[in-house]
């Protein structure tokens, strides 16, 4: 059984994750448009990790963890929140999940060849002691992928992020600039897009499906029949990971950043 056979709800209750509008999860319809938004990063760097041993900091609801599992030797979750530790030990029993501060990662130096920190950053307080730790626990070579929601469109205009549960936002410069200052040698710096599919779903909801659900979720309306529909039928394939660096988008209209680093 995949993660996309199963919801929350087939889990017993003890195990359930409170659904804040931030842990993005698996099965649930109306949050289908940002989990495949999060899932195609995972789905982008999997063959990157094969053969790797990897940690994943600020694992959540450990799907993407499981995912990477297909291809890496070993997979470790460190994780913040309690309940979010507990149901992924229940949910994927084949992970290795640690209760954890991401400033003060419970590993070794030099322990693992693979470091995923996928739309998490944005919440942490101390973002630079967060990436000295990433170094410390890499080996030489290692990687570190870090995926974030890009400043520049997610909050526009703004040093404040407009999402209450981020602490800093950031834009592919200032990305760089973190990786750079805390060690690391920034080989790519990819940017997540609408592809075909959701550009039309952006003209036939005014301009944008993200602003569609948004507003409607604000006002406390129900979803037409059609908005649902859309938002459920949403695949990872309908977006488009693109390389900036080669000259193939500009990074600063990309959705999300999606950066890889070598540790020096």
């Amino acid at each position: 059984m995949t993660t996309d056979d199963r919801t929350l709800q087939d889990l017993p209750a003890d195990v359930q994750l409170a659904l804040t509008g931030e842990r993005t999860v698996p099965g649930i319809p109306a949050e289908n448009y940002w989990f495949r938004r999060h899932e195609v990063a995972y789905q982008h760097i999997v063959d990157r990790c094969s053969g790797r041993e990897l940690l994943e900091a600020g694992s959540g609801e450990g799907y993407g963890a499981a995912l990477l599992a297909t291809a890496a030797t070993t997979v470790t979750c460190v994780d913040y929140d309690h309940t979010a530790v507990e149901h992924t030990r229940r949910r994927y029993p084949g992970l290795i999940v640690h209760e954890g501060n991401l400033i003060d990662l419970p590993l070794a130096d030099d322990s693992v060849d693979t470091v995923v920190n996928f739309q998490v950053i944005e919440h942490l307080w101390d973002q630079p002691a967060f990436i000295a730790e990433c170094a410390r626990v890499l080996r030489p070579g290692g990687e570190l992928l870090i995926s974030t929601p890009n400043r520049i469109t997610f909050s526009p205009g703004l040093d404040t992020p407009l999402n209450p549960f981020h602490t800093r936002e950031l834009h592919a410069a200032e990305l760089t600039e973190l990786l750079v200052d805390g060690g690391f040698e920034v080989t790519a710096m990819l940017g997540v897009y609408h592809g075909p599919t959701l550009r039309e779903l952006d003209a036939r909801w005014g301009g944008s499906i993200i602003d569609a659900q948004i507003e409607r979720a604000l006002a406390g309306e129900e979803w037409p029949a059609e908005l649902t529909d859309a938002v459920a039928g949403i695949a990872v394939t309908d977006f488009e990971i693109l390389d900036t660096t080669a000259g193939a988008a500009d990074i600063d209209a990309s959705l999300d950043l999606l950066a890889i680093a070598t540790r020096r």
